[in-house]
């Protein structure tokens, strides 16, 4: 998952070789959540994201290994809203990016706007998400 975050610190979403081909791709919260399957899918997920903001960068934080093939990515979301001009960063805007992972390649993405929500859905607490890396 290290190798993904430095492209899209840069705002680079291009790369879908990490993927497998029938990924499933959730948004679990935030202004469009919903649930896409394939390539095609998540692509036209990430693009309902990517349309409502500019420069939209998602920074890892912290990486913690949840066992089970699933990596918990802990971010800092930045961009500007095209329409209000509200600015993401200026909000604290922490959240988690969850990977599941077989065979190399990501079978499901879980992006989460709410970092206590995804650390809630886990189990886990802020704390223990705070201290791991």
């Amino acid at each position: 998952m290290r190798s993904l975050y430095p492209a899209w610190e840069r705002g680079d979403w291009s790369s879908v070789e990490w993927a497998h081909p029938k990924i499933e791709f959730v948004i679990a919260d935030g202004p469009t959540p919903g649930s896409w399957k394939g390539l095609a899918g998540m692509v036209e997920g990430f693009r309902g994201i990517l349309s409502a903001w500019e420069d939209w960068r998602t920074e890892a934080e912290k990486y913690l290994e949840l066992g089970g093939e699933r990596v918990l990515v802990l971010v800092h979301l930045s961009g500007r809203g095209k329409t209000s001009g509200v600015d993401v960063g200026q909000l604290r805007a922490n959240g988690a990016n969850l990977f599941h992972i077989s065979g190399g390649k990501v079978t499901r993405l879980v992006i989460y706007w709410d970092r206590e929500r995804a650390l809630a859905d886990l189990g886990l607490s802020s704390e223990a998400g705070c201290s791991l890396s």
